[in-house]
């Protein structure tokens, strides 16, 4: 076997590679291609701190819009040290993709701040913040560009992105970003809308296999927001999670784990997850994802799964919590070994779901339960994967080309529709 490329590893070619085999199946003309592979905007920026200590450092922060062809951007602001131009590029056409085959209006957006948010104070983590949405305060906003949480920022980044926002416009918008506090507009269940969209898929997948949830066996990469989540709704509902991991390492115990204690020590506590004194082998993070499993949820961060250790996968559904967990070159791999894919696009599209929920609710001014935010993720995750496995099966494809196809087909004929201007 060939050792793992960087070429492999670049996001963006990833994102492109599945883009090629999709446009290809719809036979897209080249100039409708060309169009919808390049994003419509790159931004850099610069951003001059103070550090508490009164130094001046320097951040170099972006923002890239794929898409505002069926609505406006839509993508979170990643803080994180590897974060890299192609990273986002690949993030921001993953986003126009994700929210065409849930059928919302947005297109696809994404940002980053290099710099490493463990190592800032919040103050300094304010500023960066602040002075980020000041240098990008033209191209946000609620019929432009609307930012969300990602890795390294939390709903308190998203209150400062509204607050600095809505200074450089003079009035409250709630709507210029999603995944708020609810005291400044946020959504009910828009914490849990990832987690609970994955065990949506996961059902739904269920079903379609003949298979029962009660004590199906999961192992679940990454254990922030999305991982946890996924964690405590899946053992409620009756499925086993026998692996965790975070970026302490992993833990594999095959008689499960009682969640809600693990999620107390994490967060509660604020203990290492290797360190749960509940049982377990500790392991790498990297290793919790070869155990023989009914689900493999990768939930942690992209390339987890490559050529170089797809064969070790020993799963029957692999549903994909984080964006790009598994490299193009591992896609035919998996495929060969039978194994049932919910791809990224679909899979984790609970959360744009829910944002997308809580931007309609902040523009009209009405909130809803929390219920019937949850009844109406549930119509939009079964209708979406329905249509994706549908057109797998017809069509002759894997899911996840399945479902680029879809994604792209929708945006496609929005463009033709509008034409383009010139």
């Amino acid at each position: 076997m060939s050792a793992v490329t960087s070429d492999e590893l670049n996001v963006y070619k990833s994102a492109e590679a599945r883009f090629e085999i999709a446009a290809k199946k719809l036979n897209l003309e080249e100039g409708i291609y060309s169009y919808l592979k390049y994003p419509s905007k790159e931004i850099t920026v610069y951003i001059p701190i103070a550090r508490d200590n009164g130094k001046v450092e320097v951040f170099t922060g972006y923002r890239v819009l794929h898409s505002s062809i069926r609505g406006p951007g839509k993508g979170g602001i990643r803080f994180a040290p590897d974060v890299s131009i192609d990273e986002v590029r690949a993030l921001a056409a993953w986003m126009t993709w994700k929210c065409a085959v849930v059928n919302i209006p947005f297109g696809g957006a994404k940002g980053g701040v290099i710099c490493d948010p463990t190592k800032l104070s919040k103050n300094e983590l304010e500023r960066i913040t602040r002075r980020y949405t000041a240098e990008l305060s033209e191209w946000f906003g609620p019929e432009r560009d609307v930012p969300a949480p990602d890795i390294g920022t939390n709903e308190q980044t998203m209150a400062w992105v509204m607050d600095t926002y809505s200074m450089h416009v003079r009035q409250a918008t709630t709507a210029v970003v999603t995944g708020k506090p609810l005291e400044l507009g946020g959504s009910q269940g828009r914490k849990e809308a990832t987690g609970r969209g994955l065990m949506m898929c996961c059902d739904n997948a269920l079903a379609k296999l003949k298979m029962k949830r009660e004590g199906c066996r999961v192992i679940i990469q990454g254990f922030g927001n999305v991982g946890s989540q996924a964690a405590i709704l899946m053992q409620e509902a009756g499925y086993k999670i026998i692996g965790v991991a975070d970026i302490h390492g992993g833990l594999y115990n095959d008689k499960g784990f009682d969640v809600p204690k693990l999620v107390d020590w994490v967060y509660g506590q604020r203990k290492p997850l290797p360190e749960f004194p509940g049982g377990g082998d500790k392991q790498t993070a990297q290793e919790v994802l070869f155990h023989p499993t009914d689900i493999l949820v990768p939930a942690a961060t992209e390339n987890q799964i490559t050529s170089g250790n797809a064969n070790r996968v020993e799963c029957k559904i692999l549903c994909e919590g984080a964006n790009g967990p598994t490299t193009s070159h591992a896609d035919k791999i998996i495929e060969d070994k039978g194994i049932f894919i919910i791809p990224d696009i679909l899979g984790n599209a609970g959360g744009v779901t829910v944002s997308y929920f809580e931007w309609v609710q902040d523009r009209q001014g009405f909130f809803w339960r929390e219920s019937e935010v949850n009844e109406r993720l549930q119509d939009v995750m079964d209708q979406s994967f329905e249509q994706v496995v549908r057109y797998a099966e017809t069509h002759g494809v894997n899911n996840r080309i399945a479902a680029y196809i879809v994604a792209i087909d929708r945006v496609a004929r929005a463009l033709k529709l509008r034409g383009i201007y010139a």
